[in-house]
């Protein structure tokens, strides 16, 4: 890391440890239980004034437009506390919808939409995910269908699972159209836009929760259309892979300190005359932790220098968000083991953050999905031909 980079991290943890973690130690991070937007204001306040807000948005946003390697200990630094993303505005959906935006929009978009975004005065939300039979794991199951009427279009559907949508200014929806998909900028207060219902699932730390969406008849323009009609399959590359790579960042923050909180327990509690943390069996925990922490940063990273060098990093980013959800569930699943009764209360972090990265294994795209494109690319690198002869590159 650059000496900047270092003192921004060091900036980020220090924000993190003291006006950060107190709040979500105090809700056992329930976010509304927190106080939902009113902490969201106070503590993006506090960090825009100490220069740490939006560190991945462009500058003329206010933002430090740092690259996808500079903002990985950053990211993580804030992903210590359930509820330094939001602190920082890099919290998901905002954070991939703003590098979508960035990457896609119009001028006039960029005005309407991405500034607002990128200042945090505004929220969002990404709504592909449908109910069945319509998209889950595999978005060509769209359902929800755009159909041209005049100079505009007409939304009809049904969404669920979409994070933030509760409080979110605004939709990025996924519609089929006559020739793919196509993105449509939807203000959540369109007429034909309704909040079903709150999806109640185990993790409480996203402000807006996991909500089932209606559109009804919901009516856009033209200039609506983000990017170009047909290509939303296309445009959901250029966000999902950056944002697969940004999840295991903070998920890493998260799992860190279960590690750290739970070394630090072991070796003050005492188990048959010495203190647990010399047992060989919690020495074994202590150790894989470390493996699993390490060997997530360096796929993490090594997706982070292909995608800052222009190439798509497909397979980067599977890899790297395989391995790092399901080690990071290995690491707090350990600190929970490690802390004993403690570790399944509210008197430490470990139970919370083991509970809220569970479900990191299957949003952005189940392990099983991306374990079946990876294997894919196996065959077709080196398996055999047609013909039944050998792949040239495996003799």
């Amino acid at each position: 890391m650059t000496s900047r980079i270092e003192q921004l991290v060091a900036r980020t943890r220090a924000f993190i440890d003291t006006q950060v973690i107190p709040a979500e130690d105090k809700s056992d991070g329930d976010i509304a239980v927190a106080g939902g937007s009113a902490l969201r204001a106070t503590l993006q306040s506090q960090a825009r004034h100490l220069g740490l807000f939006a560190p991945h948005a462009p500058r003329e946003y206010g933002g430090l437009a740092l690259g996808m390697e500079e903002r990985a200990p950053v990211f993580e630094a804030a992903g210590r506390s359930l509820f330094g993303p939001m602190a920082l505005n890099i919290n998901a959906p905002d954070e991939g919808n703003l590098h979508l935006l960035d990457h896609v929009a119009s001028e006039w978009q960029r005005e309407r939409y991405l500034a607002p975004l990128a200042r945090g005065d505004q929220r969002s939300a990404f709504a592909m995910t449908e109910p069945p039979p319509g998209a889950g794991s595999d978005p060509q199951a769209l359902n929800t269908l755009a159909e041209p009427d005049g100079d505009g279009w007409l939304i009809n559907g049904r969404k669920k699972f979409i994070t933030g949508a509760d409080g979110a200014a605004f939709l990025i929806v996924m519609a089929r159209t006559a020739g793919g998909a196509t993105m449509f900028l939807v203000p959540a207060q369109r007429r034909g836009v309704t909040l079903v219902r709150h999806v109640s699932t185990v993790d409480r730390s996203m402000l807006g929760g996991h909500c089932e969406l209606s559109l009804t008849d919901v009516r856009v323009d033209a200039s609506d259309v983000l990017g170009e009609v047909d290509e939303g399959f296309r445009y959901a590359q250029v966000r999902l892979g950056p944002a697969r790579l940004t999840h295991v960042m903070r998920w890493l923050g998260a799992a860190q300190r279960s590690h750290e909180t739970a070394v630090a327990y072991v070796s003050s509690r005492h188990g048959s005359g010495r203190p647990l943390s010399s047992h060989g069996m919690v020495e074994l925990m202590i150790a894989d932790n470390e493996i699993d922490l390490a060997a997530t940063r360096s796929l993490l990273l090594t997706a982070c220098r292909t995608l800052d060098a222009g190439r798509p990093a497909r397979e980067e980013t599977s890899l790297a968000k395989v391995f790092g959800a399901e080690a990071l569930h290995r690491v707090a699943d350990r600190a929970v083991q490690m802390c004993g009764g403690a570790g399944v209360s509210a008197d430490l972090p470990v139970a919370r953050i083991a509970r809220e990265i569970r479900p990191f294994r299957i949003y952005d795209g189940p392990s099983e999905v991306h374990r079946g494109s990876l294997a894919r690319r196996a065959v077709r690198r080196y398996g055999r031909t047609d013909t039944g002869s050998a792949h040239p590159l495996t003799g």
